[in-house]
């Protein structure tokens, strides 16, 4: 029976390369995005690019509005960061958090699941590399496993449930750019930037950009993608 595993695919390395990994396990991908009122539509863009790329079997966007709760520099008027040190990005949750936006995604991606009869999750969270976010620590998507284990039918008929996978979650940004070029993707199609220009171009100083432009720096290879500086 062939594998299938639902994938959250905003268009980033990250996500990108949890695509590449979860074929190189065998999994039919079926990808989740969501148009949740960010600014501008760069990532889905840059997600369905990957989809095709990569040959998923079904991309699916799914459309929520975040902005009428606000509460973030991704879905509201405010600014976002730009040129913080990485011990500034360790000190405090940033601006640019969305409140509770991964559990959002997950449980959207847990109902997905369910209707695939699929068993497997892959989030492309990370605990090392990252801005600080609180839903991205492995104490959360521990969490998470276990109330998604409570809460469908599946979880309840299977002792294993749905599981939650986070292949990233303990790598450096080098060391998953170094694995996602050794399992094929083609990082000009995707996108990190929280503050892109009209043309969709990369701001090159959020905090985003910023690790990126780190993790392509100490893999010693070269970022594919535009930046304005």
């Amino acid at each position: 029976m062939t594998k299938k595993a639902v994938i959250l695919l905003s268009g980033g390395l990250d996500s990108s390369t949890c695509v590449a990994i979860a074929k190189s396990q065998d999994f039919d991908v079926y990808g989740l995005s969501f148009r949740y009122g960010q600014r501008g539509s760069y990532e889905l863009d840059a997600a369905a690019a990957v989809a095709k790329a990569m040959h998923i079997k079904k991309h699916v966007i799914i459309d929520i509005d975040l902005r009428a709760f606000g509460g973030s520099a991704l879905t509201a008027d405010i600014d976002v960061p730009k040129g913080r040190t990485t011990d500034e990005m360790e000190d405090e949750i940033p601006v640019t958090y969305v409140p509770a936006r991964n559990t959002i995604f997950l449980s959207f991606a847990l109902a997905y699941a369910e209707t695939l009869q699929s068993d497997d999750i892959f989030i492309g969270v990370n605990a090392l590399d990252y801005s600080g976010y609180p839903d991205c620590r492995p104490e959360y998507i521990a969490s998470f496993q276990d109330m998604a284990r409570l809460a469908t039918k599946i979880g309840v008929e299977n002792d294993q449930g749905v599981r939650i996978n986070t292949p990233l979650i303990d790598m450096t940004k080098a060391e998953i750019i170094k694995l996602g070029l050794k399992l094929g993707v083609d990082y000009a199609l995707t996108t990190s930037c929280y503050d892109p220009d009209e043309a969709g171009v990369a701001c090159g100083e959020c905090d985003s950009c910023l690790l990126r432009l780190k993790g392509f720096e100490q893999a010693d290879k070269h970022d594919p993608i535009r930046y304005q500086t």
